[in-house]
């Protein structure tokens, strides 16, 4: 009755197709949860998310070194004509905060199920410059990260790593380009003891951003500690 009497009020409507939600439905009415374009990664320790981001690390792989594939998953995929681009993008820039949470929140429960991410045991954000988190309020990566490691039953990191420097926005830019813009910005402050590392992002377009901080990870923490990633959505080309 409460939820009913708030809808009168403050109507809710679906992030995905706009149409009034029902007392029962939560963010996504049930016609556009059911054809929720999931990617299923979660259950294949090797898939496209997964294969190129470890071609992105390869790229800039340190001679020598060693590097262990990465795993990769994504909740859903993300195209600019596809209406559930809403989604990320209420999360993002609209400030929707509690829909962030809902959908990590599932996607953590899809990962705690999955062998490769079973153990994992830290969940780490993709940091925000300091004047882009004021100006949009807060860190999406940070939001969904604490979702993610309440699933998985873990600690989450928010400070672990910190942005050196604003950077251009990536949205415009070139593949190349993105990993120019981001080379060498970010740094590892402190990370207590930890075997398999969960980096967060809201969206995973070329891997560029989560590839430069998997070298900050990498370059301070021991070489047997695994580094995963995940995010809310997954560009499809």
């Amino acid at each position: 009755m409460w939820r009913e009497l708030t809808d009168l009020l403050l109507p809710r409507t679906c992030l995905v197709c706009g149409a009034p939600l029902g007392a029962q439905e939560v963010h996504l009415c049930l016609s556009c949860e059911a054809h929720l374009p999931l990617t299923y990664y979660w259950e294949r320790p090797h898939n496209p998310m997964a294969d190129e981001f470890n071609a992105v690390l390869e790229r800039h792989r340190l001679p020598g070194e060693t590097l262990e594939y990465a795993y990769a998953a994504g909740l859903l995929f993300y195209h600019h004509q596809n209406p559930y681009k809403r989604i990320p993008q209420a999360v993002k820039y609209g400030r929707n905060a509690a829909a962030g949470r809902y959908f990590a929140s599932h996607l953590g429960r899809y990962l705690a199920a999955a062998p490769h991410f079973a153990d994992v045991d830290a969940v780490i954000p993709v940091p925000l410059h300091w004047l882009r988190r004021f100006r949009r309020g807060y860190n999406q990566a940070a939001v969904l990260s604490s979702a993610l490691a309440d699933a998985l039953g873990v600690p989450v990191f928010t400070d672990a790593l910190v942005r050196r420097r604003r950077t251009r926005s990536q949205t415009s830019l070139s593949a190349e380009e993105r990993l120019k813009n981001v080379s060498g910005v970010f740094s590892l402050r402190r990370v207590p003891p930890t075997r398999h590392i969960l980096l967060v992002d809201d969206t995973f377009t070329t891997g560029a951003t989560l590839a430069a901080c998997h070298r900050a990870l990498r370059l301070s923490l021991d070489p047997s500690v695994r580094i995963s990633v995940a995010t809310l959505a997954v560009v499809e080309a």
